[in-house]
Parts: structure tokens; C-alpha cells; sequence
């Protein structure tokens, strides 16, 4: 072994990447988010206004000296480097084209018509770089009659994939509402899975690379267990209410308190310790739940009977009996309760950083780990063009020439 060699602890993965992003809003940048987490240098390109997606949180409730801080565009923009340029001048697209000249990956969510406008397409900026890494994120994809048409998650994630209508509690059930950006955040890990594979084959081969991922595609992705089968039959998904699921021991009941709990023990051998446990013994001998079919025949009176059952204590007071009897079941923890979740904090999911600003916050982990790689959030997000001085300089330009650039509302500072 070289004397030399850098021990992984001293490192993360993607230390000796460079990634220009061009981007706004959730899904793209929460890609430029991860890859900065894994050591890249994610310089943002934002227009001289900004990504629209700044200053629009939900206000927290916090003390006055912390409530300002804009944490949900922290999470997806943390640990990048901001320059704002305008790309419609044509010195703004000429300095697009300088700093791809020098990165490894440009990461984009431009359809692909403004890519082209602006001279972003892949021709173009492979010419500029032959080594170049050209990722592109889009609603619905690159090609298709629907290619043209902008997404955002509610609409091509969780709408035109289907998993809004596979969600419903039969077909008159209601339309569930997913909560901000979790489509985006699915799909963000996506693209990065494309963007590192992408190195590894422009490591091996010298030859730059273009790849792009979707919502949509994304999506349908996340329910291939269910697709695996309907890709072939074509016959609609059944969608089924608590009391028209198959098996009861694999449902979702509320307890006394009004707070949920989810069992999954597909294997029905489990109904008999499922009604010991909460002292349902009553119903192995009624005739309505004999065997498995007489159960799904009679549903709605399973769900019932168990429903009283768990009225009669807490949610948490039933977890420590489900514990000890062996069952496998989850708690429906809400958003509040996760972030002191004790399984949580063992796991790292809310680390912290540090902000000039507002000094010690915290934000959300990526969920990937290494054993020794020291990867994770590396700062708070950047102010709009508050690199956009060094990051010229470091080009080459003079300090005349940046001045002249915001003079003539090329670039902001």
C-alpha cells in the first residue's frame, strides 16, 4: 500500500467532482443537494431574480431571531455555491459554457426546447467539454408527445404515474393530497444514481455522457410491484378500504387516543396471536372469522371488532404489548413525533449545521451512509450570487470585467 494513500475517513466520494446546476424549485436541486453532501463543489447558477423556490417556505414557529432563515430552500440548495447570471445575454451564456469547461457534471431542469435556446443541450455543452456529465431532470422525459410539458410532482409523480388513484379507498374514495416535494426528493436520488454512474463510465472511457430521469418515470418506479402485473394484464388496480382489505392482519387500526398503528403480518397464521394480544379471544370462535375467507367475506365486522379492541388503550401503551408479544407492527408517527423519534436520532436522520446567520439549525439527512467516508451536509445554503465574484475571479475574469458584467446586468453580485 502507498505511503501516500489518502485513508477514506479523510475523504468523501465526490470530493474532486464540479457540478454546475442549473435549476429551480425541489427535484433538481435536491440532486445537487445529495451531491454536495457527497463532497462535490454544486456551483448554482440562479437568474439575477433568484430560484423562485427562495423565501417561499411556510413560516415556522420559532423565536424571531430564527423564523426568518429560510429552511426549505436550505435543504435542497445546502452546502452549494451561488453565482447569479442571466443566460438570455449572450456574455451569460458565454460564461455558462467557461465554467462547464471546467466541471464534470451539468445538472439541469430545462425542458428541452429552452435548453437548446440557451445553449445548454447536450450537443453544445459536450462540445464545450467532451467529458462532461450532461444530466437532465424533466417531468415527463426528453422525448414523447408529452416531452414539451412542464411537471411538477403532484401532477406527473403522483397524478399521471397513477399513484394518486391507487391510493383512494375505493373508487369513490378521495384523492389524497401528498405532502411538498416528495416526489421531487424520490426523484432527486434518481438522477444522482444516474449522474455517479455516469462518471464511473466517463472514468473508464474518456467519452462524456448524457442521462436525465423523470417524475413520471420515477414514479412508476416506486409502485413496479404493482406495475410488474399490470404491464401485462392491463386490468385496473382494486382499490380497497381498510374494510375491504384481504388480510387482517396486515391493516391499519386507531387506538384509544386517536393515534394509528399498522400491522404487516401477511401470513393470516398470525390471527390467533393477533386477537390473544388484544384480548379478542372471543373471535376465534365466531363463526363470521373461522378461516381466511369467511374473514374477507366479513371484513368490516373484523375491522370493527378490532377497532373496539384498540380503543381501550393508547397507541404507545399497545406498542409495548405488540412488542412483547412478537407482533410486527409500526407506529403511525406524526411529523412532530419523528423529528424526537429516539430510532431517529440513532440514525443520524436530523443533523445539524452551522449558519453564520443564525448560528446551530437543524435540517433532514440524505439516507445514505458510509461507514468511513465522511459525507453529509457541509453548510447552509448560499445567498443569491454570493460567490458570484470569487467564481469569476477564479475564471480569470479582473475585477474591471466583473464590474462591467453587473453593470450591464449580466451577472449579480
Amino acid at each position: 500500500m502507498s505511503t501516500d494513500a489518502v485513508s477514506t475517513t479523510d475523504m468523501k466520494p465526490l470530493d474532486d467532482i464540479t457540478v454546475i446546476e442549473v435549476d429551480s424549485w425541489m427535484a433538481a436541486p435536491s440532486c445537487g443537494a445529495i451531491l454536495a453532501d457527497m463532497g462535490a463543489t454544486v456551483i448554482k447558477v440562479e437568474p439575477l431574480s433568484g430560484d423562485p423556490m427562495r423565501d417561499m417556505m411556510r413560516p415556522p414557529k420559532l423565536p424571531d431571531e430564527l423564523k426568518d432563515y429560510d429552511y426549505q430552500f436550505d435543504v435542497d440548495n445546502r452546502g452549494k455555491q451561488s453565482i447569479a447570471i442571466d443566460i438570455s445575454h449572450e456574455q451569460g451564456a458565454a460564461l455558462l459554457h467557461k465554467l462547464c469547461a471546467g466541471a464534470d457534471v451539468f445538472l439541469c431542469n430545462l425542458l428541452v426546447e429552452r435548453q437548446e435556446r440557451f445553449g445548454m443541450d447536450p450537443e453544445t455543452l459536450l462540445g464545450v467539454n467532451p467529458k462532461l456529465v450532461h444530466a437532465t431532470f424533466t417531468g415527463y422525459g426528453t422525448t414523447g408527445p408529452d416531452a414539451w410539458r412542464p411537471g411538477y410532482d403532484v401532477t406527473a409523480f403522483f397524478g399521471r404515474s397513477g399513484l394518486y388513484d391507487s391510493m383512494r379507498e375505493g373508487p369513490d374514495g378521495v384523492v389524497p393530497m401528498a405532502r411538498p416535494a416528495q416526489g421531487d426528493h424520490t426523484a432527486g436520488m434518481a438522477l444522482y444514481g444516474a449522474i455517479v454512474s455516469a462518471l464511473r463510465l466517463v472514468e473508464r472511457s474518456g467519452e462524456g455522457q448524457v442521462v436525465e430521469s423523470s417524475l413520471y418515470e420515477t414514479a412508476v418506479w416506486t409502485q413496479a410491484t404493482d406495475y410488474s402485473v399490470t404491464a401485462m394484464d392491463k386490468a385496473p388496480l382494486r382499490q380497497r378500504a381498510r374494510e375491504n382489505l384481504i388480510i387482517a392482519t396486515a391493516n391499519r387500526y386507531p387506538c384509544g387516543d386517536g393515534k394509528w398503528v399498522v400491522f404487516n403480518m401477511p401470513n393470516d397464521s398470525a390471527w390467533p396471536l393477533l386477537c390473544k394480544t388484544i384480548g379478542c379471544e372471543e373471535a376465534l370462535d365466531d363463526e363470521r372469522f373461522v378461516d381466511l375467507r369467511s374473514r374477507f367475506r366479513n371484513m368490516p365486522d373484523v375491522v370493527a371488532t378490532i377497532d373496539a379492541a384498540l380503543a381501550k388503550k393508547s397507541r404507545d401503551e399497545w406498542g409495548e404489548i405488540f412488542d412483547q408479544a412478537g407482533l410486527i407492527w409500526g407506529p403511525v408517527l406524526a411529523l412532530h413525533e419523528v423529528v424526537v423519534d429516539p430510532q431517529a436520532d440513532a440514525l443520524g436522520m436530523f443533523p445539524t449545521i452551522n449558519s453564520p446567520e443564525i448560528g446551530d439549525y437543524t435540517t433532514v439527512a440524505n439516507p445514505m451512509k458510509f461507514k468511513t467516508a465522511d459525507v453529509g451536509p457541509k453548510g447552509p445554503h448560499p445567498k443569491l450570487g454570493e460567490h458570484t465574484t470569487s467564481i469569476l475571479g477564479d475564471l480569470g475574469l479582473s475585477n474591471e470585467d466583473i464590474a462591467s458584467l453587473a453593470t450591464n446586468g449580466v451577472i449579480g453580485t
